[in-house]
């Protein structure tokens, strides 16, 4: 007969001792009577409780739970419909709940700590810890496994019989890796017998002859499985198969190669080290060696071997105040990228950049210490420039004449600053292939430069400043070059002088600057647009440079009919020369700023400001003691930012003399010609930009997470490698990393390029417009598939520019991309299917086909 008492917390003293099951506090009543415990009395409290009711029965210890039932033993939950404990035994059997249709319910949930178990039905033995479990589904990490029948270890070892693996969080999964036999060693891995990928509940003909899925975390050593690939000039391949080596806390290593059909290979090493609160950085250095065509047919057959290495090193910022050193290195063989990256912006990004940089500040002193090397690489010319070191040493501005306790306001005398600049450069450019040679290091230079500025402010009227400024500076070299004519070969000799050399310079200048506003409001006040506010930022100043310089030039010839040209001992050094011309002129200039008021219901004031343009102006310079030519070019600028959506930016380039029949200068205006006109327009340029993209439909857990990311103070070095690691890998593969809660996205860009010269006989002028539209996005044909193209216009060429086209399918827990690069002179299809899990991330099929132009 079932008990008809209403739920709660019960616990039996007849057949479980106090000791042994410890119910409510409110319902538990204390035995000061010392009672010896059985036999059969368990290790630990039995918590448990029921919805419905609790039966028990005396006689056959046992005790009956009805209705959302919940016990718990230790570190061990047990919920379910129903459940039977017999103590004799020591083994509680659960069962799921059955509606009127034969609808199942409340399936028993066993959770032991670290994994969560869904089943029909359940028995668990409290004395030895086994349990013996059938139609169960759990979750381990990313992964789930479901089992016909499970037996449960007390180490919670877990032993299947008839089972699937999958990644897919469905109760009938997509797809899955079905093996009759499987081990699961918690937090650890999970290891199977012969298995058999399925597709839909279809098996397929892939069949493996043992898996391990491992769901430990932290750091493993371990096989980096390789991924099959087919491409076109290389042929069938296994490529980033490899070795992970776990080596500690503080180092890492990944071993991976690629290998092809055709005979080519690659080899990459990327170790990575980290020290928590210090610094984390790594390399990788990948060599390869790639074949080309037929070995027997000599004209059609070619190969190249190639190296690259970056380095990336970051020092966290509380390690040494004051104190920075970091890295970010990538050079490599020109042809590299050529052969081994199918990454379109990588592929057309020709050049390399490398910085390695140390710098250190004196806490409470004005001194700065940098110390970098530099590098720039053009895969296309083949052309290198180094630089090391490069070195600066700053003194910060220093008030001499100022009092060290201020009282009342500062004399003028008291805001004379002056400061301290020293660089130090070597530098070398050279092509790739005299790397390490001498000629290489024939072509160094070496030089210094020291600067040392005086700088005063004084305000003269409320709106007005003037600032004086007087600087020096001064170049040592040790070298001089020298080119000079050869009559026989009609070319250029180069020679370099050894020794130390010096050039100097000067300038002085003063400035005055003010800003003037003005407004004009709206009478109406029932106008949208209130009011117009107009600033503008005149600027003018004299300044005077005398020839220091002259010296350090001389006359050279520069063709067989004698033409002579000025030349600098010190032209590709590492400062340049000085200027050899004395200046003593005006410089001017305006800035202007236009802004509208306008009315607004979602403002709290009730009016908005609308930036109608951002700034417009111009400046120049007119020398007082050249002989010809004194005014100079005049030069443009404006920048607007329309309806906080449109970026304009413009300038241009007003030459104001006129030009003879050959399109040379004449020292006369333009204004003084038989038409008026400011100046002749030689170049312009306007670009436009904008973009457009539709409500996220996650915006709102997107910015909570950002959120949660910035409150963390420190994330592990670990943690920040990954991220860097997805992110060059979403990079590379555009199509697996696609945001599908964002229906459509538009960008676009404008640019207009003029320019107006002589032709090279100098018989007529060419104007030359450059025009490009280029616009990138991406929209959702439905939920699930989304269409990504990038590509763009030259009217010039009346070409369409580098194109590729994505399309990206969500297979819920798997996820197809399709990657197209139609045309140009490196052009691309490839279809890949992965899993999005990152368990199974090399478990992918992928076709790739390549052609491209040697």
């Amino acid at each position: 007969m079932a008990d008809t008492i209403p739920p709660m917390n019960l616990v039996d003293s007849v057949f479980i001792p106090d000791s042994t099951l410890q119910p409510d506090s409110s319902l538990t009543v204390k035995d000061s009577i010392p009672v010896k415990l059985s036999k059969d009395s368990l290790s630990a409290p039995v918590y448990y409780k029921a919805q419905d009711s609790i039966v028990m029965l005396v006689k056959k210890k046992e005790f009956r739970l009805y209705n959302k039932a919940d016990v718990k033993y230790e570190q061990t939950q047990l919920t379910g419909n129903t459940m039977n404990f017999n103590q004799s035994t020591g083994i509680l059997t659960s069962r799921m709940g059955k509606d009127t249709s034969g609808k199942p319910f409340e399936k028993p949930v066993l959770n032991d700590g670290s994994t969560s178990s869904e089943m029909d039905s359940v028995q668990y033995n409290f004395n030895s810890g086994k349990a013996m479990i059938f139609q169960t589904r759990a979750q381990y990490g990313e992964g789930y496994v479901s089992s016909t029948k499970v037996k449960k270890q007390p180490d919670n070892t877990v032993f299947g019989f008839k089972n699937g693996y999958t990644t897919c969080n469905l109760d009938t999964p997509h797809f899955a890796f079905r093996a009759r036999k499987i081990k699961v060693i918690p937090d650890k891995l999970i290891v199977s017998g012969p298995a058999n990928l399925e597709i839909e509940g279809i098996p397929t003909p892939l069949f493996i002859p043992f898996a391990i899925f491992p769901i430990s975390h932290g750091q493993r050593t371990g096989l980096l499985p390789p991924q099959y690939a087919v491409n076109q000039q290389k042929g069938i391949g296994l490529e980033n198969g490899g070795y992970y080596f776990g080596l500690g806390e503080y180092l890492d290593l990944t071993v991976r190669a690629d290998v092809y059909s055709y005979g080519s290979w690659g080899f990459t090493l990327s170790p990575t080290y980290r020290k928590r609160y210090k610094y984390n950085g790594g390399f990788n250095i990948a060599f390869s060696n790639s074949r080309f065509g037929d070995p027997e047919v000599k004209t059609e057959f070619t190969t190249s071997k190639d190296f690259r290495v970056t380095w990336s090193h970051s020092q966290d910022g509380k390690a040494r105040p004051g104190t920075n050193f970091g890295a970010s290195v990538n050079f490599g063989t020109s042809a590299y990228n050529q052969f081994n990256v199918t990454n379109a912006a990588t592929r057309m990004n020709n050049m390399m950049y490398s910085s390695i940089n140390y710098s250190k500040s004196w806490v409470g002193k004005p001194y700065n210490l940098t110390l970098a090397l530099g590098h720039d690489q053009n895969t296309s010319t083949r052309q290198v420039n180094i630089k090391l070191p490069d070195g600066s040493f700053t003194v910060n501005t220093l008030y001499p004449f100022q009092a060290k306790e201020m009282v009342g306001t500062p004399k003028w005398y008291e805001k004379i600053g002056v400061s301290y600049n020293g660089l130090l450069r070597n530098t070398v450019s050279f092509v790739d292939s005299t790397f390490g040679r001498p000629a290489m290091f024939d072509k160094m230079q070496t030089g210094m430069q020291h600067q040392i500025p005086l700088t005063l402010s004084i305000p003269i009227m409320r709106n007005l400043t003037l600032t004086p400024s007087v600087s020096y500076t001064e170049k040592w070299y040790l070298k001089q070059q020298v080119v000079s004519w050869n009559e026989t070969s009609e070319g250029f000799d180069t020679t370099f002088n050894s020794g130390f050399y010096r050039s100097s310079a000067m300038s002085t200048s003063a400035s005055l600057a003010t800003a003037i506003y003005g407004m004009y409001a709206f009478k109406n006040k029932n106008s949208k647009v209130q009011a117009i506010r107009h600033v503008m930022r005149p600027n003018v100043g004299v300044s005077y440079t005398p020839d220091l310089a002259s010296k350090d030039y001389y006359m050279l010839q520069i063709n067989k009919e004698g033409k002579m040209q000025r030349y600098s001992y010190y032209d590709n050094s590492p400062f340049g020369p000085s200027n050899p011309e004395t200046f003593a002129g005006i410089t001017f200039g305006i800035d202007n700023n236009l802004e509208m008021k306008v009315k607004s219901d979602k403002d709290t004031s009730g009016m908005k400001k609308i930036k109608l343009l951002d700034g417009f102006g111009f400046s120049g310079s007119y020398n007082l003691v050249a002989d010809s030519f004194r005014l100079s070019p005049i030069s443009l600028n404006a920048r607007t930012n329309l309806f906080d959506k449109v970026n304009v930016s413009a300038g241009g380039t007003l030459n104001p003399y006129q030009v003879d029949s050959f399109g040379l200068p004449i020292d006369k205006y333009v204004w003084q010609g038989q038409n008026f006109s400011v100046g002749r327009l030689t170049n312009a340029n306007i670009a436009i930009s904008t973009s457009f993209q539709s409500q996220d439909k996650k915006s709102k857990e997107k910015e909570q997470l950002k959120e949660d990311l910035a409150d963390q103070d420190e994330q592990p070095d670990a943690q920040l490698e990954e991220q860097r690691r997805q992110a060059e890998l979403m990079r590379s593969n555009p199509g697996e990393y696609v945001d599908f809660d964002i229906p459509w996205r538009l960008d676009l860009s404008y640019s207009l390029n003029y320019s107006r010269a002589r032709t090279v006989d100098r018989l007529r002028d060419t104007t030359i417009f450059t025009q490009f539209l280029g616009f990138s996005g991406d929209f959702s044909l439905t939920p699930k598939w989304k269409i990504i193209m990038s590509s763009g216009f030259d009217f010039r060429l009346k070409q369409i520019s580098y194109t590729t086209l994505t399309i990206s399918r969500d297979l819920h827990c798997w996820q197809m991309s399709i990657n197209l690069v139609p045309f140009g002179s490196y052009r691309q299809f490839s279809i890949t299917i992965n899993p999005k899990a990152g368990i199974l991330r090399d478990l992918r099929v992928n076709r790739t086909r390549q052609f491209f132009d040697l």
